[in-house]
């Protein structure tokens, strides 16, 4: 059981706060469902404890579930049918129509991750032309480091050039 002096709004993070759905989701939902209702916080705090432990309770009998089939992966067909164990039947065409949606965004997904699968290339081409963008710049940036060289050896020479005395600057002196 939690520590009752770390429990509440100035105790600090507890293990429960750590398992519980975001409140301003729950809050917004709220909102979106009943939206000419006023709902004091304490009813707010007791939907988000409700929802949470539903949540506890469907992961649970899910888990259950998926043990007794040996399975090691929770599915969706675990869920759903840990919904029709519970005395939820009635939530099972509406959690199926959430688990087509989910599956349709996750297939939109996979077609935009695989653009480059979608060109029509083969990777080996891909991997070729790859090689030769970097044996190019490669090239360049030699062509360029070799330039530089160049003209600090210029610059250098000019220089040395410069500070060595004339036969002019030995007169001065004599």
């Amino acid at each position: 059981m939690a520590n009752p002096t770390a429990s509440g709004p100035l105790g600090g993070n507890t293990e429960d706060d750590e398992l519980t759905l975001p409140r301003a989701s729950i809050n917004k939902m709220i909102k979106e469902l009943v939206p000419s209702v006023r709902i004091a916080n304490e009813a707010r705090e007791l939907v988000l404890n409700c929802c949470t432990e539903f949540i506890h309770l469907l992961s649970s009998e899910a888990n259950e579930i998926c043990n007794q089939l040996h399975k090691k992966t929770i599915n969706a067909e675990h869920v759903l049918m840990a919904l029709d164990k519970l005395g939820f039947g009635d939530y099972h065409a509406e959690a199926e129509a959430v688990l087509k949606d989910c599956k349709a965004v996750a297939a939109k997904r996979r077609r935009q991750s695989t653009r480059l699968e979608n060109l029509g290339i083969p990777e080996e081409e891909l991997l070729r032309q790859q090689q030769e963008l970097f044996a190019k710049a490669r090239q360049e940036q030699a062509y360029a480091d070799q330039q530089q060289w160049e003209q600090l050896q210029a610059a250098a020479q000019q220089a040395q050039a410069s500070a060595l005395p004339t036969s002019d600057d030995q007169d001065d002196y004599s």
